[in-house]
């Protein structure tokens, strides 16, 4: 936060904290990019419940209940076994649901996100993978899993990591524009987005530290290898955070209408921020 704060101050012109549906408009109204905090594992509560509402007043407003490996709150999607949401992590989802803050399973077991879905009294969201009928990596999810979701009104982000794209990096963006239809066709398109999983100009080291953090000496390569252990390529279609315009025209050369992907490139997630953010 502080160094975010920091950043906010130097470049006032650029950036500014969206803690609410309203900030986001604003900062498009003055051509701005709107920073909504989220953490990618539950570790900045440790086993302390009433972090969570410090954490929302600070800004945060999506969390992970677990990124990959078991957590004390729910089972990550490399776990062999997947027992699903621990009872802790029942008593932290009612109190994200009570201040405010977003479950968010993108990282999270089959089981596990089955039961955020159904314990959760607000929608959720899995808010960076796709479906694993278009690519069955571990971090992307099932038809059920989607369906289930959007019967709860929550939404599902479309990732552009390479690992998560059919072909990886070789992926084609009329393929990536079919998984899209696909989707829509499957949960409809009020519930879908982009959720990019972006990681521009990070060096090697970073996905290192995602992978291995503190709680192994081994090498893991997630879902690399030892031949590609760091960033893969990004497919020539998105290289970075400028040729968003490129899926655009993609999903206008496919058939979407404007309206359609209008709600695709931002309308449903500030529809589901305006119903999310505030306290119950």
């Amino acid at each position: 936060f502080e160094q975010w704060n920091n950043w906010f101050e130097k470049y006032p012109s650029l950036i500014m904290p969206a803690f609410y549906a309203e900030d986001v408009e604003i900062a498009n109204k003055q051509n701005k990019t709107a920073v909504i905090f989220g953490f990618q594992n539950p570790s900045p509560i440790e086993d302390d419940i009433g972090l969570v509402e410090i954490l929302h007043r600070l800004g945060g407003r999506f969390m992970q209940l677990s990124y990959n490996n078991q957590s004390l709150l729910a089972t990550g999607c490399y776990e062999e076994n997947d027992p699903g949401i621990t009872r802790m992590g029942k008593e932290v989802i009612k109190e994200m649901n009570r201040v405010g803050m977003v479950v968010d399973m993108s990282h999270s077991s089959e089981q596990s996100t089955f039961e955020a879905i159904e314990l959760s009294s607000r929608p959720i969201v899995i808010s960076h993978a796709n479906p694993s009928f278009w690519h069955p990596a571990k971090r992307n999810k099932s038809d059920q899993i989607l369906k289930k979701l959007s019967e709860s009104h929550g939404m599902l982000g479309f990732s552009l990591y390479p690992h998560h794209l059919n072909n990886s990096s070789q992926c084609s963006l009329e393929d990536f524009c079919s998984m899209i239809a696909r989707t829509a066709d499957l949960i409809g398109i009020d519930h879908i987005g982009f959720g990019s999983d972006l990681c521009q100009d990070q060096p090697d080291s970073i996905v290192e530290w995602m992978r291995v953090g503190k709680w192994t000496k081994e090498i893991d390569y997630g879902e690399g290898s030892a031949s590609n252990p760091g960033f893969p390529d990004m497919p020539n279609w998105f290289r970075d955070n400028r040729d968003w315009h490129n899926i655009i025209e993609g999903l206008k050369k496919y058939g979407f209408s404007n309206d359609e992907i209008n709600k695709i490139k931002g309308e449903n997630w500030l529809s589901f921020f305006r119903k999310s953010f505030n306290s119950n």
